[in-house]
C-alpha cells in the first residue's frame, strides 16, 4: 500500500476518533458526569474543542435551530466517512 494513502486514512480514522471523544465529553460535562474544575479534565475538554470546533462551526452555521440537540458531530463524521469512501472509489481503486 502506498506510504500516502496510508497516511490519509489514518487521519480520517484518527479524527473520526477524536470526534467521537469530543462528542462523549461534551456529554458528560453537559450531565455533571465530569468536574470541569478538574485540571486534567479541563485541559482534555479544552483540546479536544480546538481540534472540532474549526469542523464543526460551518456545519453548525448551515443547519437549523434544533433546540438543544447538536448533530453537527453526526455530520461530520458521515462527511468523514463519505471522504473515505470516495477516495477508495475514486482515487485508489486498484487497492480495495
Amino acid at each position: 500500500m502506498n506510504p500516502f494513502i496510508w497516511l490519509i486514512e489514518t487521519l480520517i480514522d484518527l479524527l473520526t476518533w477524536v470526534v467521537i471523544a469530543s462528542a462523549i465529553m461534551s456529554w458528560l460535562v453537559a450531565f455533571g458526569v465530569v468536574n470541569v474544575r478538574n485540571q486534567f479534565i479541563r485541559m482534555v475538554v479544552e483540546t479536544l474543542y480546538r481540534i472540532t470546533e474549526p469542523m464543526l462551526r460551518p456545519i453548525r452555521r448551515l443547519l437549523p435551530n434544533l433546540g438543544g440537540i447538536d448533530i453537527s458531530p453526526v455530520i461530520l463524521l458521515l462527511g468523514l466517512y463519505f471522504l473515505r469512501e470516495v477516495l477508495r472509489y475514486y482515487v485508489w481503486p486498484q487497492i480495495y
